[in-house]
């Protein structure tokens, strides 16, 4: 006898209402892609100091004409809301306490990755270029680089750049900001 298995794929408003009644709880670092809560693991020494330099850099360069979001969910869609480790978002008046902020808000997606890189590619770049997120930038702390996607189309990044260090980078958005990738790797 052959048995057909479903997987249940959870909504975003399922996931939140999880969080409401204690299933998931506040000190539990997951994030919801594909309808699948996915366990993150626990920043690293150097994923912290990643971190930390991007937010640093990216609120001095830019102070008030972004937002800068750390550690945040971004909803995607009905079954997608990651949680990246930087979202340089759009400015709202409210900061975002109205509604949540998703794809049409961000402007540069930063992730993070000590452990993660093999996911963060293969699952959520693909997702941020399907909602046609215009840049994401993957700290490789593993390999020493910084991984630049830009140009969404189809579901993909027409652009995909490996810099190291000595080399310089600017996000799209605001080609008048200029950072060395050994400022924003540790």
């Amino acid at each position: 006898m052959q048995v057909e298995v479903l997987a249940k794929k959870f909504t975003v408003d399922e996931y939140y209402r999880m969080a409401e009644v204690g299933i998931i709880g506040p000190e539990d670092r997951v994030e919801l892609i594909d309808g699948q809560i996915i366990q993150m693991s626990p920043p690293g020494i150097r994923h912290v100091a990643a971190s930390h330099r991007a937010t640093t850099l990216f609120t001095e360069a830019l102070g008030r004409r972004v937002i800068v979001s750390v550690q945040n969910p971004l909803r995607l869609d009905r079954f997608n809301e990651p949680q990246p480790d930087i979202i340089i978002l759009k400015p709202q008046p409210d900061f975002y306490a109205s509604r949540n902020s998703g794809p049409e808000d961000a402007s540069l997606v930063i992730e993070i990755s000590d452990k993660s890189l093999s996911y963060d590619r293969k699952f959520k770049v693909p997702h941020y270029a399907a909602k046609g997120i215009p840049e994401v930038w993957i700290e490789d702390l593993k390999h020493d680089v910084l991984l630049v996607y830009r140009d969404p189309a189809g579901g993909v990044y027409g652009t995909n750049l490996t810099l190291r260090r000595g080399e310089t980078v600017s996000p799209s958005a605001f080609s008048d900001i200029v950072f060395k990738v050994e400022d924003l790797l540790p």
